[in-house]
């Protein structure tokens, strides 16, 4: 597999990131918790995983993460200019933890550009609960049951607030259950691009 590492300058924010996959292919964007970086995603093998699928993977390090420099705008506008600047129009996100709270905002922000959301433990889960009819994406949830970052009781509130959301909860897995598991986490990632519209 071939990854081919780019560093965009989105005004004066050094933003880096991994590519696999076909660029012709759905763009699937991979964030990241805040103890990880787009690098976690090749070493579990998800970015492989998503590229035998025919998809365009792009694995994002975040502002102040990973090999990208800090911005002071938020991170939802940063992946906004992002997009854009990849020429790329719908998104299927994927982020867990702070990575998943900067998708599930992107997602009530834009909800146009989202194509599909995957959540796994995301926080910021109760300050956004207000807004979550707003997402329109299919939208899959996936938790450890032992996540003692992002309560299990946080996926009920997204389950209930988010039209058609699906659930996946991961036994005995802390809070990053998809290192924990990540034969499954694969799978269940390939189930969910099988349900989204090509």
């Amino acid at each position: 597999m071939t990854v081919i590492t780019h560093t965009l300058d989105l005004d004066g924010c050094a933003v880096h990131l991994l590519e696999a996959g076909n660029p012709a292919g759905r763009a699937v964007v991979l964030l990241h918790g805040m103890k990880f970086q787009a690098e976690t995603w090749r070493e579990l093998g998800t970015l492989e995983a998503l590229a035998a699928l025919g998809q365009r993977v792009l694995a994002v390090d975040m502002p102040g993460f990973g090999k990208s420099t800090a911005a002071e705008r938020p991170p939802g506008e940063v992946l906004l200019q992002l997009l854009d600047a990849l020429g790329v129009n719908q998104v299927l996100l994927i982020g867990p933890s702070m990575g998943g709270r900067i998708a599930l905002e992107f997602a009530i922000a834009h909800p146009e550009r989202v194509a599909g959301l995957v959540l796994a433990g995301p926080v910021g889960v109760a300050e956004n609960r207000e807004h979550l009819g707003n997402i329109t994406a299919p939208t899959l949830l996936v938790w450890g049951s032992e996540d003692q970052v992002s309560p299990p009781a946080n996926s009920d509130i997204l389950l209930a607030g988010i039209a058609g959301s699906s659930r996946e909860v991961f036994e005995g897995a802390p809070h990053p259950c998809y290192l924990a598991q990540p034969q499954r986490w694969h799978e269940l990632l390939r189930a969910f691009l099988a349900t989204l519209p090509a």
